[in-house]
């Protein structure tokens, strides 16, 4: 097997990288592209496997990707997906490195964060393209001897003949071009005296491990340029998540004492105390329970389908389309709302996909369509809140077309991060901001509302008790204090 030596390096005159690519990091970013973007790396920054990599003074986060790169072997411009891999000589391991802290000089980019010296390495070994499937590939990363990356090609977003076919239509990808195409999730932060290695297999075909080794940097940056800045924000991103930077979880707007009030009062209730505020339009309205013996409570993630229409199908329909990519990143005790336009013949979630989103910890779905595998979606226990059945597939009526924005669903608008309340009485949609004003009125209505049963049973007269006069809300006050004599009876005898 051929070896990256420094000729390879010397022919890259360009090095090209993809943005997000796997499932997996985007289900980890929380966002995924409809179309592949991309940014350019200089070819100085290309290195052979063994080298050493600086940390940049002043740095705090250098982050690695481990990457499989493609290296063209003949011209491409404008060429199809069909003949696109047929210009990939070979393919070999890569490591797209960067540091997080000058991200913010970079206005995207990605010059500074991801161009130094040494940080994009490559090799050791090249796999001819015309000896493997590109989407039966095998990427893999180790940090300091621990596997922290491990994915297959079979499911990217956008497969390897599209991207270049995609590039060709604007640029010319030359002999020795090399393009990186994205990382899986585990993508993290990289440290001085630690050992990055790189893995492409396929089958028995290997490039053997990419090594590179990191070392501190002691020049610092002149004062007449960009230096280093980093926040939480770029520390989350750079290591993958909060937990794993080591910082405190993010504060969530549906707190557990919020959760736990709103779990506790009557949808009723809460029904009552939207019409005050003037919310009259604020259910989710014609739908049924698979779980009515359950009452749940979280924020919304959404879901839109359009009509179908063949030609769109094709392009939106396939793949890890809207409806996958919003299953695949429904986090712990979110509620994916679809909105589907009250069109009942066709299913919008069936067995696996739902079964997916309780592995995920979804706290329910919602969709005014239809569910496909009834009965295995009925055996869940996740609630999944629907019109009716039907055994149709979505292409008969829908196409999945967008994720986290502004829906209609059974009547009602549901913006992302909206409380949802669903119980066998119905589904409301809170807006977030009146939350905790709105469930301690509700907590005081019920209390009186207990008082006002109570009085009811026994003998009672509606007549000035429902609603209160100010006779019995001095009542009230007494039963709440404990004080009121139980014998007493209506104060207006």
């Amino acid at each position: 097997m051929e070896q990256v030596n420094g000729e390879t390096l010397a022919a890259a005159r360009k090095v090209i990288a993809v943005h997000i690519n796997y499932p997996s990091r985007a289900a980890q970013r929380g966002r995924t592209p409809v179309q592949p973007s991309y940014f350019l790396k200089p070819s100085s920054s290309l290195s052979l496997s063994g080298s050493t990599v600086e940390r940049p003074a002043g740095c705090e986060l250098l982050g690695y990707e481990g990457e499989i790169a493609l290296v063209i072997g003949k011209a491409a411009r404008r060429v199809s997906i069909e003949d696109a891999w047929s210009h990939v000589a070979a393919v070999t391991a890569g490591n797209d490195l960067g540091v997080y802290d000058l991200r913010w000089a970079d206005k995207g980019s990605n010059l500074k964060s991801k161009g130094g010296d040494g940080f994009t390495p490559v090799g050791p070994g090249l796999i001819p393209a015309d000896a493997v499937d590109p989407a039966q590939l095998r990427i893999r990363t180790w940090h300091n001897g621990q596997l922290v990356q491990d994915d297959i090609t079979e499911d990217l977003l956008f497969p390897f003949a599209r991207l270049v076919a995609d590039l060709s239509q604007l640029l010319t990808l030359e002999e020795g071009d090399i393009i990186l195409t994205g990382t899986p999730a585990g993508a993290s932060v990289a440290k001085p005296g630690d050992v990055l290695e790189v893995e492409v297999s396929a089958g028995n075909l290997t490039t053997g491990r990419l090594v590179t080794k990191v070392e501190e940097g002691t020049t610092p940056f002149a004062d007449f340029g960009a230096g280093p800045q980093v926040d939480d924000v770029q520390r989350e991103e750079a290591w993958g998540s909060r937990e794993a930077a080591g910082l405190p979880a993010a504060a969530s707007v549906l707190t557990p004492g919020l959760k736990a009030n709103l779990e506790s009062v009557a949808t009723a209730t809460l029904s009552s105390q939207l019409r005050k505020r003037g919310l009259n339009n604020v259910s989710i309205d014609g739908l049924q329970s698979t779980r009515p013996d359950r009452r749940v409570v979280g924020l919304a993630r959404t879901l839109r389908y359009v009509p179908n229409r063949e030609d769109l199908f094709k392009t939106h329909g396939g793949g890890f389309n809207a409806q996958k990519r919003a299953i695949d990143s429904v986090n712990e005790g979110e509620i994916l709302v679809m909105e589907a336009r009250g069109e009942k013949g066709t299913g919008t979630v069936g067995d696996i996909l739902a079964l997916r989103a309780q592995v995920r910890g979804a706290a329910a779905i919602i969709t005014d369509g239809g569910v496909r595998d009834f009965s295995a979606v009925a055996g869940l226990e996740m609630p999944t809140y629907f019109a009716n059945p039907h055994p149709a597939v979505l292409g008969r009526r829908h196409i999945p077309w967008d994720t986290d924005i502004t829906i209609a669903c059974g009547g009602a608008t549901v913006q992302p991060g909206d409380i949802i309340v669903a119980d066998s009485d119905g589904i409301l949609v809170i807006p977030p901001a009146i939350a905790e004003e709105l469930v301690e009125d509700c907590i005081t209505q019920e209390q009186e509302e207990s008082f006002i049963f109570e009085m009811v049973q026994q003998g009672n007269s509606v007549d000035g008790l429902y609603p209160m006069n100010a006779e019995w809300q001095a009542r009230y006050e007494e039963w709440k204090a404990g004080t009121m004599n139980p014998a007493a009876g209506n104060p207006n005898d």
